[in-house]
């Protein structure tokens, strides 16, 4: 069985919405980045007659406390070495954005890229799009702490 898989880069403006089952990516001041935790996030148990629907349940909060939308160097990475995830009410990560080794694309199949060709009914044509690249990510490797909630 051979396939083919044409690649094709992202459109300038996205024609329409599709649902995607994918975890949205973090957005930070230098673009999307992965989020890395070291440890467990313990989640409520699930609703047995909510049978293959998964509640969206919101972790927490991210916040860039060094960045300053307003300064005159937007080449400056020193905001990078403090992010801060905080866990409910009462918890607070701290962390720091780092490069990737290497950046990676995060592509989609295009909608009808099933497609077969007329030599063989078992060759397939994929065509995927480059959705988004990933060049940072998140690193929070230290014990929460404690805050209070004001």
């Amino acid at each position: 069985m051979a396939s083919s898989i044409k690649l094709h880069p992202r459109p300038a403006a996205a024609t329409s919405l599709t649902f995607n089952p994918l975890p949205q990516l973090i957005q930070t001041p230098s673009g999307l980045a992965l989020l890395e935790l070291q440890g467990t996030i313990n989640l409520p148990e699930t609703d047995p007659e909510m049978e293959g629907q998964a509640p969206e349940i919101p972790i927490g909060r991210i916040t860039f406390p060094d960045y300053n939308p307003n300064a005159l160097d937007p080449s400056n990475t020193s905001w990078m070495k403090r992010v801060h995830l905080y866990v409910g009410q009462h918890q607070r990560l701290t962390g720091e954005v780092k490069k990737l080794p290497k950046a990676m694309a995060i592509i989609r199949r295009r909608p009808g890229s099933n497609e077969t060709t007329d030599s063989a009914a078992e060759d397939k044509i994929e065509d995927l799009e480059v959705v988004e690249i990933v060049k940072h990510k998140l690193i929070f490797s230290s014990r929460p702490e404690p805050v209070g909630t004001s």
